[in-house]
This record gives structure tokens, C-alpha cells and sequence, in this order.
């Protein structure tokens, strides 16, 4: 099993070698803010575990088992940062803490997580229990709302109102 830093290698080179074919040892020192020599260290290693392609001073391209876990991670992240930002979370912290969980999440939550995205994706509109969460995130204040009683609600009703 690939530990937290060699995933986030893996999808750093993922997004370089997209754009550029191929990496080297100053873009991911550069993006981490890492020495070089510590990079290089890296390299050797993701190497030898049959992750990375590298030979000293050339281009470094993932191997097909990197190339899975860098999609893999990819795809838990970008989950994620959905996710929260569905729950209101703003999208810069959404992008930081998606890239914090996304080494810990079972694939059974994020199955979960995955579904529940998709779903919430099927509609333009938010369902109304997400926009009362929203409401009560920012307020406190919990709403009785049915759609009997949908006018005078405090979140639809003064949208409607509104409108």
C-alpha cells in the first residue's frame, strides 16, 4: 500500500506529465518547495517500489501501478472537494482539507461519498433539506418546512418573496 507522501508524489507527477509529458526533479522541487537532492531521494525510491520510470538527470514518467494511484488519488480528492464544498465549505479550504482526507478514506466511504455527489449532481437545483442544512450551518436555527408550509419559510419563502 503506497503511504500519504508517495500518493501525493504520484499525483503531482500525474498533473506534470499531462501538461508536459514528462517531470523532473526540479518541477516537484519547485511546486513542494523541496530540495532537490530530497526529490531526487524520492525518485530513487517510487523507482524501485516500479512506481516511476527515472534515470538520474532525465525524465521521470509514471509506470502503469503509479499511474493507478495517482488516478485513484485523483479521483478521492476531487470526490472530496466536491463534497464539501456541496456543504458550503469555501472552495480553498475544500481543496486543502480534500487533499488531507484523501489518504485515510476506505473505498467504502468513498463509494459513499461518490454516490452521494453523483446524486446531488442529477438535479440543477439543491434539494430543500440541503439548503435548510446551509441555513442552519449559518444561523443555528433549525426550520420546520414542508411544502404546506414552504411560503413562510425562512429560506424558501423569502426567496420566493423575493423573486
Amino acid at each position: 500500500m503506497a503511504t500519504e507522501r508517495t500518493e501525493d508524489y504520484l499525483k503531482m507527477l500525474d498533473s506534470i506529465i499531462k501538461k508536459k509529458g514528462y517531470a523532473r526533479v526540479k518541477d516537484i522541487s519547485e511546486i513542494m518547495g523541496l530540495n532537490p537532492s530530497s526529490v531526487t531521494g524520492m525518485f530513487k525510491k517510487l523507482n524501485r517500489e516500479g512506481y516511476i520510470n527515472y534515470e538520474k538527470y532525465g525524465a521521470v514518467t509514471l509506470t502503469p501501478k503509479g499511474e493507478e494511484i495517482a488516478r485513484a488519488t485523483e479521483e478521492k480528492y476531487e470526490v472530496l472537494q466536491e463534497f464539501l464544498q456541496i456543504l458550503g465549505v469555501d472552495a480553498k479550504t475544500a481543496d486543502e482539507d480534500a487533499c488531507r482526507i484523501e489518504h485515510g478514506l476506505t473505498h467504502e466511504t468513498l463509494d459513499v461519498f461518490t454516490k452521494f455527489v453523483e446524486f446531488i449532481n442529477k438535479k440543477e437545483e439543491l434539494p430543500l433539506w440541503l439548503e435548510h442544512f446551509r441555513y442552519f450551518y449559518n444561523t443555528g436555527e433549525y426550520v420546520e418546512c414542508t411544502p404546506a408550509t414552504q411560503d413562510s419559510c425562512p429560506v424558501h419563502g423569502i426567496k420566493k418573496n423575493s423573486e
